[in-house]
């Protein structure tokens, strides 16, 4: 098939990249040309494993191109999928204005017939906005081209994002034209052997079921983040807790562990969106509510610990950092937990030494750019060279077995701050570390 993907960034990017490898024809389009250069001399601007390969793979076979000419792609392309930006605004809603930009120029812009497909996280009646804007612009035209909106919203893990595409749990199509939902079912044929992994609904609830995902495992960290904040207080241990209440099949394990509160680009943007959503709609989201604001504080968790231990005034201390990313897998710091750890240290009056194996460029671009109190490292023992104390936030794998003795030499004061709970407690103990987790003693 001919696609044209509008917006090259997380999930467009992966979404063509992926469509090109199955053989199809494929246009991805951005407004930015220094990223379109860099695109087609295989230069990626996202760090998502086995997605560079594909890229250059597919475009070398001209499956794939990239372009900042989008009457060009449209031209091409007999199903646009609109894959742009939708930031939160202050009040908590998605921001809709490059969405309904997009659609604005594809009413300009459009010859034939067109399927359109909102890939963007969306509100509900979003499918509905972009079909008024892009007939709008026809009718201004005074030209008549059927137009299909759609809705197939993104379930893709960053970090895992090609397999996740390749080899989905599920494909939901929102649609109210029988004919189109059969196309879209062939486009995806070849990632979904098992139809049922494919789910035809309408337009709205199609929108709202990546909300409502989203939400859900939102709801299940913050949980196990108030369950540890009890556990800590009367003396139990979250990680049984953990594998008490996972061994019920009506609950299940994932997203079950309790740690310094979720970041990325969708949980907490999604949660606060869907508040919004409920607000304009006359009703207040108390759940949610009470999840975003959890969160929010379990960011502190580690911040409050490191209080009880050193006090308020940190002058004179070196802590090191191992993670800003949100999650491994990604260098996306965005609403990640580290940012709000390392800005609260530097207010006390701490140093900062800080290893991630993707997010240090992203941290000096973006979020401590020219910090003097800073200093970004090479390699991971670095950031515990002479430290007084350790701080995990983000559970790479090459933190999982790290080398205690090395550390202990290393290190001023022999003090870890687990925001995972990662290690062993008495092994760490036996080592002669002081040991602190998030829902223990």
């Amino acid at each position: 098939m001919k696609i044209a993907i509008i917006g090259t960034g997380y999930v467009g990017l992966v979404t063509g990249t992926c469509f090109s490898e199955m053989g199809n024809k494929v246009y991805c389009v951005d407004i930015d040309e220094t990223k379109i250069k860099k695109l087609e001399t295989g230069e990626i601007p996202i760090y998502e494993p086995g997605l560079t390969e594909l890229v250059i793979k597919n475009h070398k076979k001209h499956n794939l191109y990239f372009t900042t000419d989008l009457k060009e792609a449209l031209d091409n392309s007999d199903i646009c999928f609109i894959a742009v930006g939708t930031p939160m605004e202050e009040d908590g809603s998605a921001d809709l204005r490059y969405v309904l930009n997009t659609a604005k120029q594809i009413g300009e812009s459009i010859t034939h017939d067109l399927i359109v497909v909102d890939k963007s996280t969306v509100p509900v009646g979003t499918a509905e906005k972009v079909k008024n804007t892009i007939q709008n612009e026809l009718d201004m035209r005074n030209v008549n081209h059927k137009i299909s909106v759609i809705a197939n919203p993104e379930f893709l893990k960053e970090g895992n994002a090609v397999e996740d595409f390749t080899k989905p749990d599920r494909i939901i199509i929102g649609s109210d034209d029988d004919e189109v939902t059969e196309i879209m079912r062939e486009l995806y044929a070849p990632f979904t052997p098992n139809r049922e992994q494919f789910i035809a609904m309408d337009i709205k609830s199609a929108e709202m079921s990546k909300y409502a995902a989203n939400a859900m495992l939102a709801t299940r960290i913050s949980f196990m983040n108030e369950i540890a904040n009890i556990c800590e207080r009367v003396g139990a241990n979250v990680n049984n807790v953990r594998i008490g209440m996972g061994s019920d099949d009506r609950i299940g394990s994932r997203f079950l562990y309790a740690g310094c509160g979720y970041g990325g680009s969708c949980f907490p943007k999604d949660v606060r969106a869907l508040i919004k959503t409920g607000q304009e709609h006359d009703y207040e989201c108390g759940i949610l509510r009470e999840v975003d604001i959890t969160n929010n504080k379990q960011k502190l968790s580690l911040v409050n610990k490191i209080v009880k231990r050193f006090g308020k005034d940190l002058n004179g201390l070196t802590f090191g950092v191992w993670g800003l990313s949100f999650k491994p897998g990604t260098d996306d710091m965005r609403e990640a937990p580290s940012i709000v750890i390392i800005e609260n240290l530097i207010n006390m009056g701490a140093k900062i030494k800080v290893y991630d194996p993707r997010a240090m460029n992203v941290a000096k671009e973006f979020y401590f750019k020219d910090n003097t109190f800073i200093e970004f490292q090479d390699e991971p023992y670095g950031a515990t060279e002479n430290v007084d104390s350790l701080i995990l936030v983000t559970e790479w794998k090459e933190f999982r077995s790290p080398d205690f003795e090395l550390m202990l030499n290393k290190m001023k004061q022999k003090i870890i701050f687990d925001g995972r709970n990662q290690y062993n407690k008495h092994i760490l103990n036996k080592f002669g570390f002081e040991y602190y987790q998030i829902g223990t003693n």
